[in-house]
């Protein structure tokens, strides 16, 4: 992973240092050096002490998340304060050390798994009588949640009433996530005792406190070992729990309040089919999402999707974005949430910045400079829009974003007078391939939304798009004895970066305009053809998924981030650009590859994992640093199920078009409870390839 170029701590959502007037994304925890997205250094003061520029690996702990809570643990259950382990409300620590002993010693560990995307379950053993031999009797259970509840739960096996103390160690440091990671939490601050439990404040006294309280109440505590402790009876095959509730101080009703009804704005899909995985993954996938779920402090009724726990647990714009288009089968809620949550981030002070959405700084391999992944979020923007009035976004809600949405087509208008082409980060920067399909898309999608409206300006948008296509074919595409490819980018001054990787996936996600029709892309017929079979080769396709960079592309490293590690997002987006197009043969590949992977990370995909080439009996390796649950890995899991069914509606013309895989590479498959025109949609696909729609509102006709 690239680290930052400063040594302080970086907010999860700080951007560059961009034009006055641009507002800050939303305000969550601050995250450490290291990470490739972050790219900005913190405006806080800087202290004199040497921090590592490397994330900690996180692949083998088991995180809980229900933002804005989280708890890491190792398998051992045990917190013992060592790397990122703790309880975090808002990205800060409230409690890092929580150590159980039962009759003076640690239980053994024997069983560490997830429950769901925001619990886990620790399984110890212990000896409660003297007379066991070297038979454990005594079975301990942690139930962890993110939001701060711990059951710790004895179940005894002996033949004869156990009295055994238990006696549970904790402490903390009150350190934000970025300095944990960092190496810099701080000392260990000591305790109170308070109420039914013990309290921590900081050392100024006007700092953040932390809140552990018990139930039943401990028999003594002990503050200065920050130690509770009980006196527990077990009755033969009886069972005793205690509790604890870990909270900051002044947000317990606050945090309460935070999660519910309105947290909740994906539709409780199904599927099942002949393949057993495609349940689980869409579980799995709908499970992340809620977990990452973040309110807007300026709304709380608004909320979107966080990037990634535990690194980025604030709202990158373009991911959420992102995300909310895949999950768009799900209903238009989410959609509509994001897209109002980042319409009030958008910069309306008058210049060339006008109309774009602000976003961090994101690193895209040696060869090229960093992003600004604000570009991506402007051009997603009347996308994820015109897209969601496609799946049945209401007419008010529709007339509430447009306005958002005109100032980024008017962004675009604007930026794109210079020439054919959008540069990437600045008007000297590169012109990336990625930005100009993603350019491409939004101009035919914003003028198809703008004619919709009666508005002005699609036209020029189709015109420009169109000068776009026949120029990009010509000064994109490099010849070589294989038949060509795709330039990466081009240089200010026209030279092309040749570099083979996913980006290129995003030249076949064209977009849906009527009547399930798709956009017309930026090449041509043969162009095509051969960048599919280019994205189904093993250059690309790993078996796993798409790499990032091909395998005999300089640079490649099979664990770099843009560089030859896999990332869900992409492969989602190439099966179904692939699919759309009519190579299925190639989307197939990359959809089993995916799902076997995620097999492999039991059906919670991280946001990347490396691009080592499938072998026969292997599994995928992890990325040591990789966000897990990510949004668009998340998301990805449920665009992959429907790229394999074909959804295209049109809900204001009230038609749906199903374009199954003919090949039916998962078998027969079914999938229920989505949202189209606001109603619930059930369809099924056979064997052969032929889908039916089971369930749909009235008034949709079906078109295939």
């Amino acid at each position: 992973m690239t680290s930052s170029p400063s040594p302080r701590h970086v907010s999860a959502n700080q951007e560059d240092e961009g034009p006055r007037g641009s507002r800050p994304a939303l305000g969550q925890p601050r995250t450490p050096p290291g990470h490739p997205d972050l790219q900005a250094p913190s405006k806080g003061p800087a202290r004199a002490v040497r921090r590592s520029t490397e994330l900690p690996p996180t692949h083998q702990a088991l995180i809980c998340v229900a933002l804005p809570g989280l708890a890491i643990s190792s398998a051992q259950g045990q917190l013992t304060a060592q790397g990122l382990e703790g309880f975090y409300h808002g990205g800060r620590r409230l409690v890092s050390r929580c150590q159980v002993r039962l009759a003076g010693r640690e239980p053994l560990a024997v069983q560490a798994r997830m429950i769901s995307a925001d619990r886990a379950c620790f399984t110890a053993t212990a000896r409660g009588s003297s007379d066991a031999g070297p038979d454990p009797d005594v079975v301990v259970e942690r139930i962890r949640h993110a939001d701060g509840t711990e059951d710790i739960t004895l179940r005894s096996s002996a033949q004869r009433p156990l009295r055994l103390p238990l006696e549970v160690a904790l402490g903390t440091d009150l350190a934000e996530l970025g300095a944990v990671a960092a190496g810099d939490p701080g000392r260990e601050l000591p305790a109170t005792v308070h109420g039914s439990g013990l309290r921590w404040a900081s050392p100024t006294g006007s700092g953040p406190s932390a809140l552990v309280t018990a139930t039943p109440a401990p028999t003594d505590a002990l503050a200065s070992a920050g130690l509770l402790r009980w006196e527990i009876d077990l009755p033969p095959g009886g069972t005793r729990t205690v509790r604890l509730r870990v909270r900051a101080d002044d947000a317990g009703t606050a945090r309460a309040a935070a999660r519910g009804s309105a947290m909740r704005p994906l539709a409780p899909a199904r599927v099942e089919g002949d393949d057993p995985r495609v349940g689980p993954l869409l579980r799995g996938s709908i499970a992340d999402l809620e977990a990452l779920l973040v309110r807007d402090p300026a709304r709380p009724s608004d909320v979107c999707v966080a990037a990634g726990a535990p690194w980025r647990c604030g709202p990158a714009p373009a991911e959420a974005l992102a995300a909310a288009r895949m999950a768009l089968p799900l209903g238009t809620r989410l959609a509509v949430a994001t897209l109002r949550t980042l319409a009030r981030t958008q910069l309306r002070r008058s210049g060339p910045e006008f109309g774009k959405l602000p976003g961090p700084m994101r690193q895209t391999g040696a060869q090229l400079p960093p992003s600004c992944t604000g570009i991506d979020a402007t051009l997603l923007f009347p996308v994820v829009l015109a897209e969601a009035r496609r799946w049945g976004l209401g007419a008010q809600e529709l007339a509430e974003l447009m306005p958002a949405a005109e100032r980024c087509l008017q962004w675009l208008r604007t930026t794109a007078r210079a020439g054919p082409y959008l540069p990437d980060p600045t008007p000297g920067g590169p012109q990336r391939c990625e930005t100009q399909a993603h350019a491409h898309r939004a101009a035919l999608l914003g003028a198809d939304l703008l004619d919709a409206h009666g508005r002005p300006g699609g036209d020029e948008l189709r015109q420009w798009a169109e000068e776009l296509r026949l120029r990009f074919r010509e000064d994109f595409w490099v010849e070589d004895l294989g038949g060509g490819r795709p330039a990466a980018a081009r240089t200010a001054d026209g030279r092309p970066v040749v570099r083979l990787g996913s980006g290129a996936a995003h030249l076949l996600d064209t977009g849906l305009l009527g009547a399930g029709v798709c956009a017309p892309g930026l090449l041509d017929k043969a162009q095509t053809d051969h960048l599919a079979r280019l994205l189904g080769g093993p250059g690309l396709d790993s078996g796993w998924g798409l790499r990032t960079l091909g395998v005999k592309e300089v640079a490649y490293n099979p664990f770099g981030h843009r560089s030859g590690a896999v990332r869900v997002h992409e492969t989602a987006v190439a099966v179904s650009g692939l699919s759309a197009v009519g190579y299925e043969k190639e989307a197939a590949s990359l959809l089993r590859g995916a799902l076997d992977a995620a097999g492999a990370f039991d059906f919670r995909l991280p946001e990347m994992y490396a691009g080592l080439q499938r072998v026969e009996g292997g599994v995928p390796l992890p990325h040591p640093a990789a966000c897990r649950p990510a949004a668009v890995a998340a998301a990805a899991g449920v665009q992959l199920l429907a790229a394999a069914v074909g959804i295209r509606p049109d809900a204001p013309a009230r038609t749906v078009t199903l374009s199954p895989m003919r090949s039916a590479p998962l078998g027969e498959v079914g999938l229920s409870g989505l949202r189209v025109a606001g109603q619930p949609f059930s369809v099924r696909v056979s064997r052969l390839g032929l889908a039916m729609v089971e369930e749909a509102a009235g008034e949709l006709q079906l078109r295939v």
